[in-house]
């Protein structure tokens, strides 16, 4: 278990940037987790809408409405009260107008307690990072592969393959962070590419599949610890879970099959004198229905 020193804000992030520090984040849906991870010295979560993959089953990201978003957001907020919380807002919340955006977003902050948010970010988003921005809202702007734009990008492959594809993801990050953006999120790109986001910005910069060169790195959590048949080459095997916890399973399903479950000591007893009363009363027929 490690020691945290206070509440890990935006303000140390950046500072970790400027110090040369790589600043691990983890994906996480849940109270428990959430707890677990603190204490093991995690100073930064995102609750990603892969929630809707690796909790709900959905075979992309964009079935999970904001309501459920702001839900367990709010659920990690209470069991890592000190780490940085990133909120992902969930496809259709901020699309359509400003206006919108704004709402979604103003709920999401107010109602889950997240230090930030991330939004897929393309350029139309620049008036929306912008004026959230000067609503002091912490924005992360996610470049590079978007997973709520499968159908456009033609699926889940790596982006900046080209130097044309390339040119323009560093633009955009540029322009995102000129329009407020506080940091990005760099997915699935040529490691060239985010040394170029890196060097072209002066704000953090997260990488997931992104490489060395940014200041910190998230993966899903599922992914890591065995827990998913398909994780990206990216992600580094923490653990296999998958197996013990199918083990574990399956000694229960023995354990009740064969009688050994529950034991007396796993039993409650009744004091022997309300329980001889009980059996006395069963037995002039006090039991009865109605």
């Amino acid at each position: 278990m490690s020691e945290l020193a206070g509440k890990f804000s935006f303000a140390d992030l950046r500072a970790a940037r400027g110090a040369g520090a790589k600043t691990p984040f983890l994906t996480c849906y849940d109270y428990t987790t959430a707890r677990v991870m603190e204490a093991a010295g995690v100073r930064a979560l995102l609750v990603g809408d892969s929630a809707a993959n690796v909790i709900l089953g959905h075979p992309s990201t964009l079935p999970v409405s904001l309501s459920f978003m702001i839900e367990i957001t709010s659920a990690v907020r209470r069991g890592a009260p000190l780490a940085l919380l990133m909120a992902d807002m969930p496809f259709g919340s901020y699309h359509g107008s400003i206006d919108r955006g704004v709402r979604a977003v103003s709920r999401m902050v107010k109602l889950s307690g997240c230090d930030c948010v991330k939004i897929e970010a393309g350029p139309s988003h620049l008036g929306l990072v912008a004026t959230l921005a000067d609503a002091g809202v912490a924005v992360i702007a996610h470049l590079g592969l978007r997973p709520q734009s499968v159908g456009v990008l033609g699926g889940y492959r790596f982006q900046g393959r080209t130097a044309d594809e390339a040119i323009e993801i560093v633009k955009l990050a540029m322009q995102m962070e000129e329009a407020g953006a506080a940091g990005l999120l760099l997915e699935a790109v040529p490691r060239e590419v985010a040394i170029a986001v890196v060097k072209s910005t002066g704000i953090p910069v997260i990488g997931c599949g992104a490489g060395d060169p940014c200041h910190g790195s998230v993966i899903v959590t599922h992914d890591a610890l065995g827990l998913t048949p398909r994780p990206p080459k990216f992600v580094p095997p923490l653990a296999d879970l998958a197996k013990p916890l199918e083990r574990a399973c399956a000694d229960y399903v023995r354990l009740i099959a064969s009688g050994e479950y529950p034991t007396p000591q796993q039993r409650y007893e009744m004091p022997v004198e309300e329980k001889s009363k009980f059996l006395e009363l069963q037995q002039t027929g006090a039991v009865k229905s109605g």
